[in-house]
Formats: structure tokens, sequence, C-alpha cells
């Protein structure tokens, strides 16, 4: 991982960033929807907001006995749709708004990988990845977007990379996925700050995911771990307390909007 960022609490002083919201007379939990929130970085941040008090909801796509395992041990409500559908997007916030209430925190964290050297990659491959880690931001924030407008309050939190900033071998449509992330983020986020609405992204490096350990440990240790300063891989963690200070009241204060934390 690169730089860092400190994520403290909210403008109430809270370090875990209790999103509570103080409006005179009583206060209520605010609605997260972390897509692909039931594996890897994405249940890391599920958990980490429900432990800062949001009431979470945590979408999935593929393995559903991981996710009904996910709910049963952290009892997150899970829904299964896939964001490179926007109808699917539509139905699905609908039945999480119906559960939950309106969704003000959105955490766009599906993504999936489709490597190949550039002149070997099929059309198949090149709009899979386009269509989940770059239209899924689309599909997902389109339907949410004039609710947050309607009520002057929004967070949006998108997970890019650091390959969406340098490129990676390999990787042309992750990494082209990734940079449209960012410009998707820099212009929502001038689009939304009059309405109360913070538009961000994350840049992780190498993150000690299931996915991540599962490269052979003779390329973590000889080809990654060398080029990251501070010699290890990031944790999971790490990205989940981010994600809970850019959702709190108090990265408003800090005028966050549109910047990329890696």
């Amino acid at each position: 991982m690169g730089k860092s960022c400190r994520c403290d609490g909210n403008r109430n002083g809270d370090p875990d960033g209790n999103p509570e919201k103080k409006n005179g007379e009583d206060s209520m939990s605010r609605v997260a929807l972390v897509t692909g929130g039931t594996r890897g970085i994405g249940a890391a941040i599920s958990i980490a907001l429900k432990n800062a008090g949001y009431k979470v909801a945590a979408n999935f796509a593929g393995n559903e006995e991981k996710a009904k395992a996910f709910e049963a041990e952290t009892g997150i409500p899970v829904f299964k749709w896939d964001v490179s559908n926007y109808q699917a997007c539509v139905d699905g916030i609908a039945a999480v708004e119906a559960a939950l209430g309106p969704v003000e925190v959105l955490v766009n964290n599906a993504g999936i990988t489709r490597d190949a050297m550039f002149h070997k990659m099929t059309p198949d491959q090149w709009n899979e990845v386009i269509n989940t880690n770059l239209t899924g931001l689309f599909n997902m924030t389109h339907p949410v977007w004039t609710g947050m407008r309607d009520r002057s309050f929004g967070r949006v939190i998108n997970i890019s990379s650091i390959n969406g900033q340098k490129g990676q071998m390999g990787q042309a449509n992750y990494s082209a996925a990734k940079a449209g992330d960012i410009g998707f983020t820099k212009a929502l986020a001038q689009e939304g700050a009059a309405k109360g609405i913070t538009v961000n992204a994350i840049c992780p490096g190498y993150i000690g995911t299931e996915m991540v350990r599962a490269i052979p440990e003779k390329v973590l240790n000889e080809r990654i771990i060398p080029q990251i300063p501070v010699g290890r891989l990031g944790e999971p963690d790490e990205i989940a307390r981010c994600v809970v200070f850019l959702a709190s009241d108090r990265s408003e204060e800090r005028r966050v909007g549109k910047e990329c934390l890696r």
C-alpha cells in the first residue's frame, strides 16, 4: 500500500465513526449497502460498518453457500444480484430499502478479474470486467442518487485500485475499469457536493485477501511484496477503517470528496 489516511470518527467525536443522526428528538442508524460485501475486502467493510452502528446490507453475486454462512455468522442480511445488470440493481436496491430503509451509504466494492495478456484477451474477458467493475458503479449509484439528493445526504465510496492509477501488465481490462472508476468518482463528487453527497474512491494496493494469498508464495515474496513500501500486504480491515471514516459525517466536515486514498 502507498499513501495512508487517518480514518477517525464523526463530528460528535466518536473514534469509531458512529453514524447516529442527531435530529433533536431521536436518532436512527443510517443504511449502508456494500456490493461484493460477503467476502474479502467487502466482508471486512460490511462488518466494520455494522460495528460502527450502521444498518448494513451485503450484496453478493456468486457463492450462495458462503454468503449464507456470512449472514449467519455476522447477522448482516445478504441480497443476491449481479451489479452488471441495471434492472437487477434497481430490483435489488428496492428489496434492501424495503427491508432496512433508504440507502444513504453506498460502497461499490464488487469486482472481478479476467486476466490475460492483451494479445490473448477475448472480447468477453474485456466486457465482463468493464461491465462489472465500471458499469456496475453506474448501475448501483444511479438508482440511489435521486433519493440522496432529495434527502440532502449521501455517501458513495468506490473501491478502485492502485492498478487504475499505474496500470498492470496482463490487466488492461481491469486497469481500464478501475481508472474509469476514478474518473466517475471525480465527476460525480462535483455533482453531489451542493446536495450534501460526498463521492470518494479508495485505491488499494495488494491486500491480503483469499484471492491474493492464493498467488504462489514465490511470486508474492519476490515480485509483489518488494514493491510495497511498507514491505507487507495490506489488510482488509485497513481499507474498512477508511470506508467507515468516509461514510461518517466527519468526512464532510473535513471537506472530503473525490479523493483517491491508496
